[in-house]
């Protein structure tokens, strides 16, 4: 059977399947995004701002079709994948409005005289490879500023998301996007590391586990390829003695659990001021114990299984290692019963270094709490993980929140509000959660080639 497949995650049906590329499949794709690429990037930029406006159409067209096949292949409650579309539209709609603003020459002072200025153009053909966790939103914050670019891609998504992969094709072609500009791979990662190495492509970017980000890195390492890598998280989520405790009980529930907690940059730790932790944690616990579990197609829940049974059963090897070694479970701690890949929303407290919940990134509904006792405590645990991705800081007053924010060693830093993601604002993150930006200007900056034109007089 291929391993592009579509098993349903809330009943563990396997609904659909789909033939792997063969190498022959694989090298006329690539021929043909490289043909591709000579006319796309001698495009008028108008030609791509119209494309993309385009997609954001269809997509909102197809807006519940589009939610309905992804909470089918992953998992995702139905309400959630509609607002996963909607951003997904924002982001087309950014980059066909401010693209033209961020290609336009920039003007150099030259010392010795004359005149110079910075052109950005496409680099050429990009692989993309995304993960399951958020099908369409990965993929529109790698393909919008890249297409715009002038670029041309080949997108290998994770395989539980063929029936996701198919309709982005599909979305592209009816916009009127040039053949081969956009194309869909059901590639292996044997293909995908030949396609790395083939000299017509120019660069590969990467949202996925930290292990799939090394070997990725190691192949385009090898053969001179730029990469943008956006790997794992664990990030902390600071409530200072200050902060208002209910409000950010209520944060941290959403930045957790949503998607089922399935986000690399969801708030996983939970670091608390001592003076304000016992009330921060019943009111946070409670608002966990009683969030609706059940059936992803129901506009009304909440939380739906994970993305596979073996995502849960890796979540609850983590969770009885803690348990094993002491940790406390104030809610949750365990597989649902019945079918599909169901498990409790989960607090744990009293983790210790010696748990793989200390250490590891939990991808799923489980959060660990910390007491802490002070700023400079705070900040000391937060940094102690080899994630660097996000950050959420809470408390009354603004300044003391910022100065926490200048300590923390990550890419992104939320003050009052969970984690979240917007076109405009650039996502990424330090350590071993990647290298690289996208979304905002900086994410149309990563893949281009920055021309220098200088002219003596």
């Amino acid at each position: 059977m291929s391993s592009y497949a579509v098993i349903n995650p809330a009943t563990g049906t396997l609904e659909a399947s789909y033939d792997a590329a063969t190498d022959a499949q694989i090298t006329d794709a690539v021929a043909l995004a490289h043909t591709a690429f000579g006319q796309w990037n001698a495009s008028a930029i108008t030609e791509r701002e119209a494309l993309l406006h385009r997609v954001a159409d269809l997509y909102t067209k197809r807006r519940d079709e589009l939610a309905a096949i992804i909470t089918r292949e992953m998992g995702k409650p139905v309400f959630q994948a509609g607002i996963e579309v909607d951003i997904v539209v924002s982001i087309y709609r950014y980059y066909a409005a401010n693209g033209a603003k961020f290609l336009a020459d920039e003007e150099l002072e030259v010392a010795a005289g004359g005149h110079a200025f910075i052109r950005k153009e496409g680099l050429g053909v990009l692989l993309g490879i995304m993960p399951w966790n958020f099908p369409y939103y990965q993929v529109a914050r790698f393909a919008a500023p890249n297409l715009m670019n002038g670029n041309t891609i080949l997108l290998k998504h994770a395989p539980q998301c063929p029936e996701s992969s198919l309709a982005m094709e599909a979305i592209f072609r009816e916009a009127g996007a040039p053949e081969g500009a956009y194309v869909n791979i059901f590639a292996s990662n044997e293909q995908v590391a030949d396609i790395i190495a083939d000299p017509r492509v120019q660069g590969v970017s990467l949202t996925g586990s930290e292990r799939a980000g090394m070997a990725v890195a190691e192949v385009a390492g090898r053969n001179l390829k730029k990469v943008v890598l956006e790997l794992g998280g664990s990030d902390p989520f600071l409530v200072l003695a200050d902060a208002n405790v209910e409000s950010a009980a209520k944060h941290a529930v959403f930045g957790r659990f949503g998607n089922t907690g399935q986000a690399c940059n969801a708030a996983k730790r939970m670091i608390v001021d001592s003076s304000v932790y016992e009330d921060f944690a019943a009111g946070f616990t409670a608002a966990v114990a009683g969030i609706k579990v059940g059936d992803p197609t129901l506009a009304d829940t909440f939380m739906g299984p994970l993305s596979s049974l073996a995502a849960r059963d890796g979540l609850a090897a983590q969770v009885q290692d803690a348990i094993d070694k002491g940790a406390t479970v104030l809610t949750g701690g365990q597989v649902l019963e019945g079918e599909g890949a169901f498990y409790a929303p989960t607090v744990l407290a009293d983790v210790t270094p010696d748990m793989r919940a200390y250490s590891e990134e939990l991808f799923g509904p489980v959060a660990v709490l910390y007491k802490v006792d002070g700023d400079d405590a705070a900040v000391e645990l937060a940094n102690s993980s080899v994630y660097g991705l996000g950050a959420s800081v809470h408390s009354a007053n603004v300044d003391r929140a910022g100065a926490i924010a200048n300590r923390l060693e990550v890419g992104m830093v939320s003050i009052n509000e969970a984690g979240g993601t917007a076109a405009e604002l650039p996502f990424g993150g330090v350590k071993r959660s990647g290298v690289g930006r996208e979304l905002g200007k900086y994410g149309m900056e990563e893949f281009v080639n920055r021309k220098l034109v200088k002219f003596s007089v």
